[in-house]
């Protein structure tokens, strides 16, 4: 009788350890594919260059550091929103979000061509919510 509890006691803890590991890894799935960001610059036209705060990106897909002409500031870790047409206008600058990167890039709005400098990566994103 022991024999059968100790048995049933090792699979019962067993199961719930690969529950533990089941759900953590889609946990860290879904962190890995949300990145936490702030508008630094809210410049004219849609020319936004915004900042990454949080989450493992790729360093290909933005600046480690760009020097606004505009300004003289230096900023580190940041790109420019190529997706103007999604970009909820009540975020201002400062304000931080969170975001995932869009493959999808067709953007069907009218945008004006006034420029204010922007680093040269782009990157198309949705907003998923503000902090």
């Amino acid at each position: 009788m022991l024999k059968l509890i100790t048995i049933s006691l090792f699979i019962l803890l067993a199961f719930t350890n690969f529950e533990c590991q089941k759900k953590s890894s889609e946990v860290d799935r879904v962190y890995t594919d949300h990145f936490k960001g702030r508008l630094e610059i809210k410049g004219i036209c849609m020319n936004y260059t915004i900042k990454l705060l949080e989450g493992e990106m790729d360093p290909a897909l933005y600046q480690k550091s760009w020097t606004d002409q505009h300004s003289g500031k230096t900023h580190t870790n940041v790109f420019a929103l190529a997706s103007q047409c999604t970009f909820p206008a009540e975020i201002k600058e400062g304000d931080e979000f969170y975001f995932k990167i869009e493959t999808e890039t067709n953007q069907n709005c009218g945008v004006c061509l006034a420029f204010y400098p922007t680093p040269s990566k782009k990157l198309a994103i949705r907003v998923i919510s503000n902090p």
